[in-house]
């Protein structure tokens, strides 16, 4: 299979280095850019970049003027790297079409678990919208879930919020992360509703409901058991 090519943009090469090296282990091409500039030239140069990680404070071209750039032309998944945790700067991100947000400093095996994650979903996206894992089937054209091979009525919230959990098994994931991800931001309540949400889902799904673990203190987990 062809190695999926990742656009790494930093200004520091010593950042650029360590997310190179583990993506690199994990079978992926990359590039690399030092500056806005650079990376605006090689994404258009290059034509089938698969995902970019890109930082937001960089000279030449910040990150948010990339992204408004590539954005013009290309619906390609980029993940924002940033050193502030201000929330202002991550509605802005989501706002130009930033699909996931880092905040430095990171993990690097975090860092791979979400690049993975979203090429699992671009790729369930353009096949045929079909996630099936542990008995569970989620059909996301026909808004359909069957367990087992039954189906299950779920609320469109619900379904998401399902999705979203088998799109990212195995990754532990935040009330924050899941409410900005299924709710889109379009919420203003808080995250006493995701789990109103995983309560009623994980009843609904029988035994099965059992594979969305919590993490205490933190979110949930969706993992099949052996």
């Amino acid at each position: 299979m062809e190695k999926l090519k990742i656009l790494v943009v930093d200004d520091e090469s010593r950042m650029r280095k360590l997310v190179r090296d583990f993506l690199v282990k994990q079978n992926f091409d990359v590039l690399e850019a030092g500056d806005g500039e650079e990376a605006v030239d090689i994404f258009f140069k290059e034509k089938d970049i698969a995902l970019i990680i890109l930082d937001v404070m960089m000279p030449k071209m910040d990150g948010w003027q990339v992204c408004r750039e590539i954005r013009k032309y290309s619906k390609v998944p980029i993940i924002m790297l940033t050193a502030k945790g201000d929330e202002r700067d991550e509605l802005q991100g989501f706002d130009l079409g930033v699909d996931e947000y880092i905040t430095k400093p990171f993990s690097p095996k975090i860092l791979v678990a979400r690049v993975e994650a979203i090429l699992r979903r671009s790729n369930l996206l353009t096949k045929d919208d079909e996630i099936s894992v542990g008995g569970i089937e989620l059909n996301k054209a026909a808004h359909q879930v069957k367990i087992d091979g039954q189906e299950i009525e779920l609320s469109y919230k619900e379904f998401e919020l399902l999705a979203y959990f088998l799109e990212n098994q195995g990754i532990a994931l935040s009330r924050e992360k899941i409410l900005n991800n299924v709710w889109n931001y379009d919420y203003f309540g808080d995250a006493r509703t995701i789990d109103t949400h995983v309560k009623k889902l994980r009843s609904k799904m029988g035994d099965k409901g059992e594979y969305i673990k919590t993490v205490w203190g933190m979110g949930y987990k969706f993992e099949v058991g052996e």
